[in-house]
């Protein structure tokens, strides 16, 4: 009779010991295999797990031996750390992270693209513990130096990823558990590190891993404030250069080429590469004239040989990202500057596609008390922002537009409950207290939550799951230890989250 596969080590989450020796079982077996993850009968490591031990072992990581190499001493780290943009978001960071970590007996690492180690925080045992195995700053931890960690791993595939004891490559680490997720530069999308947090085997949590994707969020939300606090700064010291040209055409770029005022609107590209060392750029055969500024370039299209660049569509594509605390919008690529005031205006006419007046807007925003001359001057503001993309008597959107929060109102009436829910991965601008959003964000709440419990969809409750509120909401945890099957590596992560929310609910 053919052997049956042994059981997924992931499910063993109430027995860390056991998880060990299950894993280092998958592991040994693993390793020994001339195909790597070739595992017969028996019980295979993750595909996340097998894919890194293969790329560890081709560049020469030993698993029966460590050395994180140090890539920084004590002398250099700070002047390193203070010169990385990472450091901005540090605050937000000890604030979400810290003082959980001290309670589980974890320590918080944030990471450079590399992989190096640039700060950690934590209890001051773990940290003890950590130092004696490498895990301190200014060592790396890239998959090509250290083997599986969490940090590299999520470093190597651009994604959030846990890491149980004997996944680790390298066998020093299979006491240890991890987990981290990439944090990205707003502006040009590239990664800038990783958050990590790691401890003792004994004080794995199994939703860790969300913690830290949702603190990666944070961060780059933080990110992206600065950088449109930048923006809007540029904007204003250099808008009389820009209206001091004329008739020529000509932008303000930001030091990485992005453009954040042109005139006219829709001649350049929203994203322009830029030689620092150059005061020439050719754009589609156009010699272009770049002048410094604080912050970022003006850029001059001389008339002669005039040439269009890029004709603006005729309908541009409005994008909105409303669904959290730091709604977002693009137009045709471009960032458009936004406070929580300018995100209800363009909710509102995305929701009344057919145009809203000053008075009906002033309605919807404030209730009775609202003043139309104040919403006038809002939206004369975002007018200068959107262009011909915001027309006015009545006010409403003249462009493609492409929002969240009506994906997953179009999805809930398709029926497709599943893609509803993975977009809606929190209610709709959850700072807003016009009375017309909050009634919206309510009643969509609502129907989605509906919508995915009736369905008893394994996929959509897990997505609802993911996301607020229904991460906190025990009768979403219920179902889903209910639908998911037993071999499903999901199904642990949602017991320990419904025996956390339980006994945070005796606590109470």
């Amino acid at each position: 009779m053919r052997s049956q596969p042994a059981p997924n080590a992931l499910h063993s989450v109430s027995d860390p010991i056991a998880q060990q020796r299950v894993l280092q079982q998958i592991r040994d077996a693993a390793l020994s295999d001339e195909e790597l993850g070739g595992a017969g009968g028996r019980a295979a490591p993750r595909t996340v797990i097998s894919e890194s031990w293969r790329r560890s072992l081709a560049t020469g990581v030993d698993p029966d031996d460590y050395r994180p190499p140090l890539v920084y001493d004590g002398d250099e780290i700070d002047d390193v750390r203070e010169s990385h943009p990472l450091h901005t978001v540090l605050p937000p960071l000890r604030e979400l992270l810290v003082s959980i970590a001290d309670e589980s007996q974890h320590i918080t690492i944030v990471t450079d693209a590399e992989g190096t180690i640039l700060w950690r925080e934590g209890p001051s045992g773990v940290c003890r513990l950590a130092d004696t195995v490498g895990l301190h700053e200014g060592t790396r931890w890239a998959e090509s130096a250290i083997g599986t960690n969490a940090m590299g791993t999520a470093l190597a595939t651009n994604s959030p990823v846990q890491i149980y004891s004997a996944e680790h490559l390298v066998r020093t680490y299979h006491s240890w558990t991890c987990a981290a997720a990439p944090i990205h530069d707003p502006d040009t999308g590239r990664v800038l590190g990783a958050i990590d947090i790691s401890g003792r085997l004994d004080t794995l949590h199994p939703a860790m891993v969300s913690l830290v994707n949702a603190t990666a969020q944070v961060a780059e939300n933080h990110l992206r404030l600065r950088m449109e606090d930048a923006d809007e700064r540029l904007r204003r010291r250099n808008l009389p250069r820009l209206e001091r040209l004329g008739g020529e055409p000509g932008a303000l770029i930001t030091t990485s080429g992005r453009v954040v005022a042109a005139n006219p609107l829709g001649t350049f590209p929203h994203r322009i590469a830029v030689d620092p060392g150059s005061d020439r750029i050719d754009l589609d055969g156009r010699e272009a004239l770049l002048e410094p500024l604080s912050g970022g370039y003006l850029l001059r299209l001389p008339h002669r040989g005039r040439k269009t660049i890029s004709a603006r569509p005729a309908s541009p594509t409005l994008r909105l990202s409303f669904l959290g605390t730091a709604p977002e919008a693009q137009l045709d690529g471009r960032t458009v500057p936004l406070t929580l005031r300018r995100a209800e205006i363009l909710a509102l006419l995305a929701l009344h596609p057919a145009g809203l007046t000053a008075d009906q807007l002033a309605l919807h925003l404030y209730g009775d008390a609202g003043n139309p001359t104040t919403v006038r001057a809002e939206v004369h503001r975002l007018r200068t922002e959107l262009g011909e993309a915001l027309l006015a008597k009545p006010y409403r959107l003249a462009a493609d537009v492409d929002a969240d929060f009506l994906r997953v109102r179009d999805a809930l009436a398709a029926g497709e409950v599943a893609s509803a829910a993975s977009i809606a991965t929190a209610p709709l601008l959850s700072r807003s207290e016009s009375p017309t959003i909050r009634a919206e964000r309510e009643q969509r709440t609502v129907a989605l939550r509906t919508a995915v419990l009736d369905s008893r969809d394994p996929d959509a409750l897990w997505a609802l799951s993911e996301g607020e509120p229904g991460r906190d909401d025990v009768e979403v945890f219920e179902h889903l230890t209910r639908v998911l099957p037993a071999g499903d590596p999901r199904r642990p992560v949602a017991d320990a989250r419904l025996a956390w929310l339980l006994d945070s609910d005796d606590d109470d």
